[in-house]
């Protein structure tokens, strides 16, 4: 099996719009099923009946496999059928194989043409499983899924594929695939979908048409169609990814930020900030909000002039994602916390770890990763460059420990799941510089002759040197000192200001603090 398999979802669209999605971000973020096969949702619907069914069959005719949701309505018929009946019609005359589910049991009052559907299949032969919630529909289409592969292929996912689907499936939460009507395409922040649907398809930003950022949105469950109206709205993950205010549809999505003086709260926080936004900028606002409000010493090293972070900016980064991923959107009263004192920073996400992770696995960083909100993780995975099926915990637990500080700690407190990440306190000399932080490379300082390691030291000491100082110093001729500089300079070392014989030499771009965040 060399393509993906294109699985064509077929369903009444307006009553079982929250199936299609499940199944949608089902196959899109399960790690087995995404790597072979990708599902076909056909969503702009014609004015004209007759070209809607035209174009679903054409969609149909590209895909090899066809899946059916029924429900209880029968949906608008075209030539006698409906256009969920006539797909079905075209599967077969194809030979496709069919995955058929039924939501609800045989005591379910159906239309008469839903009746028919459901006797037709009994007749034909294909089986089809019940259910009766998004849980047991994702278990039911997975294992199917997966037998159809095995069965026409021989591929089947590992032991820890099966068992981390398992857990994702049970401990999802319904919110992300919610169609929400109140808010449209158009109203989101298209510069923030522009940039995740480019990183998603590793593509150039500038690259993607209007239509490619909606055909990416839907695929990718942040945003569905209604066909009453004609236009696209945005799911609840949509609403949290892309809105450019997510809490005016959903208050609790914000991120309260305080710092205190002390290692204690108090009713007067320093600073203090309500984060607001798209949670990929919220994410990177509450960065800078941690930076502004933390210590940044400078040190010199060799020939490298450092800032230092208080904190692993990139631990901090990851709690944040998983925060706004992980978190408990069904409760509606409480917010992300992020909390600086003099000692710490705390990060508190609304709910528990969901099962079958425990405090005490995490603590170990023995679990198989398992999502609440996938979509929503799939999605900060792609915007933050953050790895999303690895060990998180176990990532932040290193980076705390190559930055010269104690790992983080994790524990619950009144519902909320909390993280602390201990601080230098009064030790700041303990912090570690990380290799990737030092840009002057063993390399390029064995390039450099002994004057021009002594030019580089003066500058990191004094802030400048001139053509006059080398001269001086070394007691050489000025075109040697020239020389000397105009290699420092093209090495990215040392930058010119000013002209003429009042030009000075300053720290160049290669050696000021960098900054790794997402673009």
């Amino acid at each position: 099996m060399t393509a993906k398999l294109c699985v064509f979802v077929s369903s009444v669209q307006k009553e079982l719009e929250d199936e299609r999605l499940i199944v949608q971000n089902l196959v899109n973020t399960d790690a087995f099923l995404s790597a072979h096969c990708t599902p076909v949702l056909y969503e702009l619907e014609p004015a004209s009946p007759d070209k809607a069914l035209e174009g679903c069959l054409q969609s149909l005719d590209g895909c090899q496999v066809y899946l059916l949701i029924v429900g209880i309505e029968y949906g608008m018929p075209v030539g006698g059928l409906s256009i969920t009946h006539a797909e079905y019609h075209r599967a077969k005359k194809r030979k496709l194989p069919v995955l058929a589910f039924i939501k609800g049991d045989r005591s379910v009052k159906r239309q008469d043409g839903t009746k028919k559907l459901i006797a037709e299949l009994e007749a034909d032969g294909p089986k089809y499983k019940r259910f009766g919630n998004v849980i047991e529909l994702q278990k039911e289409v997975r294992a199917a899924l997966v037998k159809l592969l095995k069965d026409r292929f021989g591929i089947a996912p590992t032991s820890d594929e099966n068992q981390i689907a398992q857990q994702t499936i049970e401990a999802t939460s319904a919110f992300e695939s919610r169609p929400l009507t109140r808010m449209r395409w158009s109203d989101l922040d298209l510069s923030v979908a522009r940039t995740l649907i480019a990183a998603a398809e590793r593509r150039k930003p500038d690259e993607l048409t209007n239509d490619d950022l909606l055909a990416g949105a839907a695929l990718r469950g942040l945003v569905w169609y209604d066909p009453a109206s004609r236009e696209h709205y945005a799911t609840a993950a949509g609403i949290v990814m892309l809105a450019r205010d997510p809490s005016a549809v959903f208050p609790h999505c914000r991120i309260l930020a305080d710092v205190y003086r002390s290692t204690e709260p108090d009713g007067d926080p320093r600073d203090h900030e309500d984060i607001r936004g798209p949670m990929p900028i919220a994410i990177e606002r509450a960065i800078d909000f941690i930076d502004r409000n933390t210590r940044h010493p400078m040190r010199i090293v060799g020939l490298n002039r450092v800032r230092l972070d208080e904190y692993p900016v990139d631990g901090l980064r990851e709690a944040l994602v998983n925060a706004v991923a992980h978190r408990q959107y069904e409760d509606a009263g409480r917010k992300i916390i992020l909390e600086i004192f003099a000692d710490r920073v705390t990060l508190l996400s609304p709910g528990l770890p969901p099962r079958p992770l425990t405090l005490a696995n995490l603590r170990k960083g023995k679990y198989r990763p398992c999502s609440r909100n996938p979509v929503l993780a799939q999605c900060l995975s792609y915007f933050h460059r953050i790895e999303e099926r690895g060990s998180g915990f176990r990532r932040m637990h290193d980076q705390m420990l190559d930055h010269g500080l104690d790992p983080p700690l994790l524990g619950t407190d009144m519902g909320y799941f909390q993280i602390t990440f201990p601080g230098p306190g009064e030790n700041i000399e303990k912090l570690l510089i990380p290799e990737k932080r030092l840009l002057v490379t063993r390399a390029i300082e064995a390039s450099l002759n002994d004057r021009q390691k002594q030019i580089m030291e003066h500058v990191l000491e004094s802030g400048t040197v001139t053509r006059r100082w080398c001269v001086t110093e070394f007691q050489v001729a000025n075109d040697t000192a020239g020389r000397d500089l105009k290699e420092l300079k093209d090495l990215g070392l040392l930058t010119p200001e000013g002209k003429g014989r009042a030009v000075r030499y300053v720290i160049g771009t290669t050696l000021q603090s960098t900054d790794d965040r997402p673009i």
